[in-house]
């Protein structure tokens, strides 16, 4: 399945919508992590509209991109995108929250939803997922890539680094890894909890071919990726800088969004600035 080329216009109406869908969701369903889903949906509108060799109808085809939500607890916002590529009926997240459901904070095991292809929640366990994948593809001469979400607190774990480095050390150029760098993790400021910066220079010293942009932004989006696929010799990390709670101005760099459920005036309110009503 090729992939379509989609003017930035179309790309930002789709993420508004998966803005208003998720905020929605949380709403009703009481499903946090808002924050931490608002920051990274134009990397994942770019990937799952313009970049990813997948095909709905037929989820499972072995030729496939495989896309790995590392940063599990974006979960909401990857359910919202894989209903409106049409993997599954969008009816379905009305059950999101209940119990028996296979819509909560973090993505079920493969089989249950279709488009998911691992189970991540516990932050560094999907990069090495990932990886896994990639090398596969690379032993057996297949021409898939595979790309993983990370965000900028799963860069504590150590299994990242032990990744980062096997990675390199197989010349992965097949394997893209996209970071959501919003500067929050749970608790505070990422960069109090752990000295990650410099963080595109730790990368480039693991052997990865490194690049820096605005994740909010498609054109820059849009080239980073080009430039991953033309490097043939390492694997690639794109570091992109975004807001947490991106979109809603009382939710934007506010790490209470991290868990915090929109009560009905904050709901109301960010349908207003959406331009929902």
């Amino acid at each position: 399945m090729s992939v379509e080329i989609i003017k930035n216009e179309q790309l930002s109406k789709i993420s508004k919508y998966l803005r208003y869908k998720t905020i929605k969701t949380s709403h009703e369903a009481s499903i946090p992590h808002l924050g931490s889903c608002l920051s990274c949906v134009e990397i994942l509108v770019y990937l799952y509209w313009s970049e990813l060799n997948l095909d709905p109808l037929k989820s499972s085809f072995e030729d496939r991109d495989r896309f790995i939500l590392s940063k599990g607890h974006g979960a909401p916002i990857l359910f919202q995108v894989l209903a409106e590529r049409n993997f599954f009926d969008s009816d379905l997240l009305k059950t999101a929250g209940e119990n028996g459901s296979y819509f909560h904070e973090h993505p079920p095991k493969p089989g249950y939803i279709p488009g998911i292809e691992a189970a991540t929640g516990s932050l560094g366990h999907g990069f090495p997922i990932a990886l896994g994948m990639a090398l596969g593809a690379k032993i057996n001469n297949k021409s898939y890539r595979t790309y993983a979400l990370l965000s900028d607190g799963e860069c504590n774990e150590g299994t990242i680094w032990e990744s980062a480095m096997l990675a390199a050390s197989n010349s992965l150029f097949n394997l893209t890894v996209l970071i959501d760098f919003n500067k929050w993790q749970a608790t505070g400021r990422s960069k109090e909890i752990m000295a990650l910066e410099p963080l595109l220079d730790k990368w480039k010293s693991f052997g990865w071919h490194s690049q820096e942009i605005d994740g909010h932004n498609f054109n820059e989006i849009r080239n980073s990726l080009i430039n991953a696929k033309k490097n043939e010799q390492q694997p690639s990390v794109i570091i992109a800088n975004t807001v947490k709670g991106k979109g809603i101005s009382f939710m934007e760099d506010n790490n209470n969004w991290h868990y915090r459920i929109p009560n009905k005036n904050e709901f109301s309110e960010a349908l207003k600035e959406l331009e929902i009503i």
